[in-house]
């Protein structure tokens, strides 16, 4: 059972590195020193070393090793601020080139974000919603969404939950849908589904059916926008291209029965490869299925564009019903 993660937004990196240190948390804290101290090995400790005193712990916290410690955390905290900030700068995320997708808008998120009313987003998957392959938690596909919607909306209350469990597919989502989904009674699910499926051999048919019913769950709750993700484009994907593409196709079919939306991953992935000439690695890491930082980020980045997008067309008075509206990855 995953927990869930509610990402608390901060302009954290405009403060010093210190203080970034102590506003990451604690599990964030943790891999950066941990990767610090790969980088620089500790030094050598006995094998059973005495248990130490009050006073003996407190002489260790603030010891020449420690205080290294804590500096190469800092230096990695460092590191992480800059690759966040010129991500883009050294490869430009841009629009796909091609056509647009069938799409939902987003009238619940948007209504509320318009309304200045507090947003709950949920973004409920496998491991690539729980970001595996990102070198930080801060760098995963919720945590980057979250900070684009608040620069955006600086005053808006919104949260998004980081419902993502590796290995699973729909079969296991949907014994954790009512608790992890439901339950917490959100404005906007986005439901990465169906790359599991495609890599145990799974029926397609099958996985759609469940999607659907999860979808007809969630929907009879009321007041609740819906984006389903289908599965990326990567080599281990790839290696199943039938399965893929009748996945792709059948996920898209389930959007439009629904009425709901489909952010067009393989499509987005694909393009970066063939239409922009993006090299696979540059956005896959070494196991050719998850992505990496950049990734992540433009992942996101086109997400977000879309909210912020269907958040204008209510502030213009836009009523376009939503099985309709189309789609336009940016």
């Amino acid at each position: 059972m995953s927990s869930l993660r509610p990402f608390c937004l901060t302009a954290w990196l405009a403060v010093p590195a210190a203080a970034v240190l102590l506003l990451l948390s604690p599990a964030s804290q943790s891999h950066a020193q941990t990767q610090a101290a790969q980088a620089t090995p500790a030094p050598q400790q006995s094998a059973d070393p005495a248990p130490a005193s009050p006073s003996q712990t407190t002489v260790a916290a603030t010891s020449p090793d420690q205080r290294g410690i804590t500096a190469r955390a800092i230096d990695k905290v460092k590191q992480v601020a800059k690759s966040a900030g010129d991500i883009f700068s050294r490869v430009p995320c841009l629009s796909p080139k091609g056509g647009s997708k069938a799409m939902g808008s987003l009238p619940h998120v948007a209504g509320k974000l318009v309304a200045g009313q507090p947003v709950v987003i949920v973004a409920f998957g496998s491991s690539s919603t729980a970001g595996f392959g990102a070198s930080s938690p801060e760098f995963n596909y919720p945590n980057r969404l979250a900070a684009q919607l608040h620069r955006h909306y600086p005053t808006a209350d919104i949260t998004v939950i980081n419902a993502g469990v590796g290995g699973e597919d729909a079969p296991e989502m949907m014994k954790r849908l009512q608790k992890e989904v439901i339950d917490v009674h959100p404005d906007l699910v986005i439901w990465q589904v169906g790359t599991n499926a495609v890599l145990r051999n799974l029926d397609p048919g099958e996985t759609a059916k469940l999607v659907e019913d999860g979808i007809a769950r969630i929907q009879a709750t009321g007041g609740t926008d819906i984006v389903l993700v289908d599965p990326q484009y990567s080599p281990a994907v790839n290696q199943r291209a039938e399965s893929a593409g009748k996945m792709v196709k059948l996920l898209g079919k389930v959007a439009e029965l629904r009425h709901v939306g489909i952010f067009p991953r393989f499509e987005v992935m694909r393009d970066w490869h063939e239409k922009q000439s993006l090299p696979v690695e540059s956005f896959v890491i070494a196991d050719g299925l998850h992505m990496n930082d950049w990734g992540y980020a433009c992942f996101a980045q086109l997400l977000g564009d879309d909210i912020i997008r269907s958040v204008g067309q209510i502030k213009l008075g836009v009523n376009v019903p939503a099985d309709v509206r189309t789609y336009r990855p940016m």
